[in-house]
């Protein structure tokens, strides 16, 4: 999780809880559990989305424009104020994701937020952040588009590496929640359900093809691939929006 550059694609898939434990068990043989996590790979992922007060993120992922951009602001497991803390930058652009990552304490982080928006001078060096190029291209993002702490996602997360191609990772993302009442991540509060209990968000993450043997997987336990945008999806059940997805 310490890496600050990603290019690789993934593909997203909804299943039930059912394929999530038949296909689990499938590929338990071919990879090895996230070393990030507990023993079985599983950790808690909490994201500040950020976006402008008329949605042109929410609105770019939604008209599917071939190039679009998220912030976010993201912390792992249940952290607190002095925490690190991973500012992100993702692109998306012929179904390649671009991920520009720089991390910083927490309480940091939130500094830094205030004083972008504040449109004031900045000195990069007081943030302690591991990458100064990603912050400054931070700033200059939110500055054009008038960026704005929006709404906050978070679940658990079950990761698989494989030994054989340090670019293949496989996630299980379930319990996810989404809140804007309370905008600070390391508060672990309710939220209300992104989707359905029984669903679960399936990741492939790779740089290069998928493995033959993970496509046939996927084909045999009849994994869905499909376009789930947590943070618009979040949106949309905040705002109320009938989720044209039919995922909720």
């Amino acid at each position: 999780m310490d890496h600050t550059l990603f290019n690789r694609y993934e593909f997203k898939y909804l299943i039930t809880s059912e394929q999530y434990h038949q296909f689990r068990e499938e590929i338990k043989s071919k990879l090895t559990y996230d070393p990030y996590g507990d023993e079985l790979g599983r950790y808690h992922i909490s994201s500040l989305y950020f976006d402008s007060d008329d949605y042109k993120l929410y609105q770019e992922t939604r008209q599917n424009v071939r190039r679009r951009q998220k912030l976010r602001l993201r912390i792992y497991n249940h952290g607190e104020l002095e925490s690190l803390s991973f500012f992100e930058l993702k692109q998306k652009y012929k179904n390649v994701i671009n991920k520009r990552r720089t991390n910083l304490p927490l309480t940091k982080a939130y500094d830094f937020v205030d004083h972008m928006r504040g449109r004031r001078e900045l000195d990069y060096s007081q943030y302690e952040a591991s990458d100064q190029k990603v912050l400054n291209e931070i700033h200059c993002f939110q500055s054009v588009y008038g960026l704005k702490p929006t709404v906050i996602v978070s679940y658990d997360r079950q990761a698989f590496l494989s030994i054989d191609n340090p670019t293949l990772r496989v996630t299980f993302d379930y319990n996810l929640k989404c809140r804007n009442d309370d905008l600070r991540i390391e508060n672990d509060l309710k939220g209300t359900p992104l989707v359905h209990h029984d669903l679960i968000i399936l990741e492939v993450k790779v740089s290069g093809a998928t493995p033959f043997w993970l496509t046939k997987s996927l084909s045999e336990f009849k994994c869905k691939r499909q376009g789930v945008s947590k943070y618009c999806t979040s949106v949309d059940v905040i705002r109320g929006i009938s989720n044209h997805h039919k995922i909720l």
